[in-house]
């Protein structure tokens, strides 16, 4: 696991969720020269890879309606369960609680006062 995996307040992971990933894939490939493979784990997940790292991901939603299409950003923190407890204290809101993600780690979303959404995580130790 990369340091930045591991720094408080820190950007680690990006995550389009989008219609169509083999369109994507294809689109962002030829622009940035990504490198991307199917994740291998829970449900289907493309990684975003760039000089052989994992730095974000892709997954599909066929709802073309549903707000959470588009880039998504996820943030280090170092206890998920604290962040979200703090969020309503600075009027934010707790979108999505803390839920595990097997064998990567803890996250929570979060809307910010002004309505921006955001993910936070706690990566697991291993």
């Amino acid at each position: 696991m990369t340091d930045h995996f591991r720094v408080q307040g820190a950007f680690s992971w990006f995550e389009l969720t989008t219609t169509d990933v083999h369109a994507a894939e294809a689109f962002y490939s030829r622009l940035f020269g990504w490198n991307t493979e199917p994740w291998v784990g829970e449900g289907a997940y493309t990684l975003i890879k760039v000089d052989g790292k994992d730095v974000g991901g892709m997954v599909e939603n066929s709802d073309p309606q549903d707000p959470r299409l588009g880039w998504g950003i996820y943030v280090t923190v170092t206890d998920v369960d604290e962040t979200a407890a703090r969020v309503p204290e600075y009027g934010g809101t707790v979108l999505v609680e803390p839920t595990n993600i097997p064998k990567i780690g803890r996250y929570c979303v979060i809307r910010d006062p002004l309505g921006h959404t955001i993910t936070a995580i706690t990566y697991s130790r291993s």
